[in-house]
């Protein structure tokens, strides 16, 4: 496991030269946030990490309900059986195994690996402009129905879920990158994760965290050519 630590951000990598998976503490002053619960055999590293910052772990946030992103959760909760499990309530439904569209949505199939075997189940499900300590929710669906973004008002630091990847080169979720192809391959609707990307944009993060490769400070270069290169996709 690789830690890199940006402000208040502490970005946990696991697998980092092969399959790069990141989830994240967010230092809140005297408690803890993780974003993200990375795969099930991480969840002894993600929980060192939490017990040597010497805070209690008080909120357990979930970007997307694709496996590499919770599949720890349970053995983090049974640690830290108080901590708050929120996500989206549009991924709450996949969490609980219901792949089915809704009304208004478009016909494209979910993807990805939506978890069968996760006990834990949100105490709080999230809608846009909800805030968990610092952290502002913000809809960004396309790699899934209901993926968010967490925006740190402190700083304007985000993070990203899959909405975008850094590994292999950054891009837009559903664009396909030859050195790094999973989370194309995992993205609900492309168009959509386009108009997420844009919102993204629109939002002037300092920072962003993505599930998939490294942070980059100051983004909106990188974050306009990602967005630029989504959408030659559909010209």
């Amino acid at each position: 496991m690789q830690m890199t630590k940006k402000g208040p951000v502490y970005q946990l990598t696991f697998m980092p030269r092969f399959f790069p998976v990141n989830c994240y503490v967010v230092d809140e002053g005297t408690e803890l946030t993780l974003v993200d619960a990375a795969l099930s055999f991480n969840a002894k590293q993600i929980l060192l990490s939490i017990k040597v910052m010497k805070k209690p772990l008080t909120q357990i946030i979930i970007t997307h309900a694709h496996l590499d992103h919770m599949g720890a959760l349970d053995a983090v909760k049974r640690e830290w059986p108080d901590a708050s499990v929120s996500m989206s309530s549009r991924d709450a439904q996949l969490l609980a195994g219901d792949t089915s569209l809704l009304p208004g949505e478009p016909d494209s199939p979910i993807k990805g690996g939506v978890p069968t075997n996760i006990e834990t189940q949100p105490d709080r499900l999230l809608e846009e402009g909800d805030q968990v300590g610092s952290l502002k929710v913000v809809n960004t669906p396309g790699h899934t129905p209901g993926s968010i973004s967490l925006l740190d008002t402190r700083n304007r630091f985000l993070l990203a879920g899959d909405a975008f990847q850094t590994r292999g080169g950054i891009a837009v979720s559903g664009t396909f990158k030859v050195l790094f192809p999973f989370p194309a391959f995992a993205t609900w609707n492309k168009r959509i994760a386009l108009e997420s990307a844009r919102k993204i944009r629109d939002l002037n993060p300092q920072l962003l965290a993505v599930g998939h490769g490294g942070m980059i400070d100051k983004p909106m270069d990188a974050i306009d050519f990602a967005i630029f290169e989504s959408e030659k996709s559909f010209q």
